[in-house]
């Protein structure tokens, strides 16, 4: 293990050698995000309830849901970010999604998600018999890709918290719109039969973790968790970089 592991580092080394990183803020090489960079960032040490409207701040020992949201499909939220305030957010996120694409971002994003999870002070049971769920993609849109944004953000939490990550459970069986295009309703209706589930056996009685990028007026998330719900979850909690408004 240890000459593998070795060999891992020397490999690692001259791909950093060949290939350097750069900060997305500062352009220090290095690093996707530098110690100063990302100091600028206002990563949350809060949880907040699902309402879109003013969402409201959640004491440590509470549900991810305050009274007016009980309704909501998800059970709660995990956010790093707000989404709007910071031109280094946005640029984080767009570098992972868009062209030229720049899968290793996962990793740095992941941290700052561990930042926040560590600075909310969750209960010490939080992930028990937890499982991370990815949000799917389109098999078309994801070859174009060559990866999952959520997907690989998944992988990385899961080595962090060392809950197993189950990437084809969930899948997507409709193309869709893009949703920043639509409107609240259409968002809805767009989404109505595009996922499904698989192996259903491998969530039943599970505490869901979906994995998302950004959480916008959650239709995709809620679309999902009712999906899972309904094949036997027992719960299903959204985690994102980033929440928009």
């Amino acid at each position: 293990m240890k000459s593998v592991k070795g060999v891992d580092k020397v490999g690692q080394f001259f791909i950093d050698l060949l290939y350097p990183k750069f900060c997305l803020g500062c352009k220090k090489e290095g690093a996707y995000l530098c110690a100063d960079c990302k100091a600028t960032l206002d990563i949350s040490e809060h949880r907040y309830c699902l309402c879109s409207n003013g969402p409201l701040r959640l004491p440590p020992e509470s549900s991810g849901k305050c009274p007016r949201c009980q309704d909501k499909k998800l059970s709660g939220l995990l956010f790093a970010l707000p989404y709007k305030e910071r031109f280094l957010t946005k640029k984080l996120i767009h570098q992972f999604k868009y062209k030229p694409y720049v899968k290793d971002l996962s990793g740095t994003l992941a941290k700052i998600i561990q930042e926040h999870i560590f600075l909310a002070d969750l209960p010490n049971d939080f992930w028990q018999n937890g499982v991370l769920v990815p949000v799917p993609m389109e098999l078309s849109k994801q070859k174009d890709r060559g990866y999952n944004q959520s997907e690989e953000l998944a992988k990385e939490l899961s080595k962090i918290f060392g809950i197993p990550m189950l990437s084809s459970v969930l899948v997507k069986i409709k193309k869709t719109e893009q949703q920043m295009k639509l409107s609240a309703k259409e968002r809805q209706e767009n989404l109505v039969g595009a996922f499904a589930i698989k192996n259903p056996a491998e969530i039943a009685g599970k505490k869901i973790f979906l994995a998302d990028d950004v959480y916008t007026t959650g239709v995709t998330m809620a679309e999902c968790a009712k999906i899972l719900k309904a094949a036997g979850a027992k719960k299903v909690w959204g985690i994102a970089i980033a929440r928009e408004g």
